[in-house]
């Protein structure tokens, strides 16, 4: 009986220890992540691993381990940033309604933006080897809008004539004359009239 328990003990140990390392290693990981974002959204031009590393506290080994290519940082910077908008589409409508969601929803966009500004070469040629699914990105952030503007239309606080391609395309244009961060005053107050525009139109009494 005694041995039984002493070997299970050591099988328990085992298993933490072995978990311990790698809930470490995800959160160094998530950490790496979160700093290389921040370093591409307010580069002005593609920043350097070295100067990501430096930027997270860490060595260039470091980076390495949990990113072994400039390809495979650019890579999880962008799914992160997709994954954010949309799953925050249904996020932001649990605790919002539907209008002020798309008003939040916008600004994650800009953040997606102004990161992809900051790894465009890269991704360029990501995108152009197919590393990079462009049209699926696309039409999974397409679908993350039209869940807004649905449920917009049925709270009745969104127009129901907006296409989602059409705020895509107003987003866009809006990120590319007021770019991120350096304009985002400018940024916000056109994506407020923006917003204006989408709710509906009071009716006469």
């Amino acid at each position: 009986m005694n041995d039984r328990n002493t070997n299970g003990a050591c099988s328990v140990s085992g298993e933490m220890e072995t978990r311990t390392p790698r809930a470490d290693a995800a959160r160094n990981r998530d950490q790496l992540l979160s700093v290389a974002t921040r370093v591409f959204m307010s580069a002005d031009a593609e920043p350097s691993m070295r100067a990501i590393a430096r930027e997270a506290g860490v060595g260039i080994g470091t980076l390495y381990r949990h990113f072994p290519t400039r390809e495979s940082l650019v890579d999880a910077v962008y799914k992160d940033q997709v994954v954010r908008l949309t799953s925050g589409a249904r996020e932001l409508l649990d605790h919002l309604p539907p209008a002020a969601s798309l008003r939040r929803w916008m600004d994650l966009f800009g953040d997606w933006i102004a990161a992809k500004n900051g790894m465009l070469d890269t991704l360029r040629a990501m995108i152009d080897s197919g590393q990079v699914a462009h049209a699926q990105t696309r039409t999974e952030l397409l679908t993350a809008i039209s869940t807004i503007l649905d449920a917009g239309r049925t709270e009745g606080d969104l127009r129901a004539d907006i296409a989602a391609e059409d705020i895509a395309a107003a987003l866009i244009g809006t990120f590319t004359v007021a770019p991120r961060p350096d304009r985002k005053a400018q940024a916000d107050r056109l994506l407020n009239l923006l917003m204006d525009g989408l709710r509906p139109v009071p009716r006469p009494s």
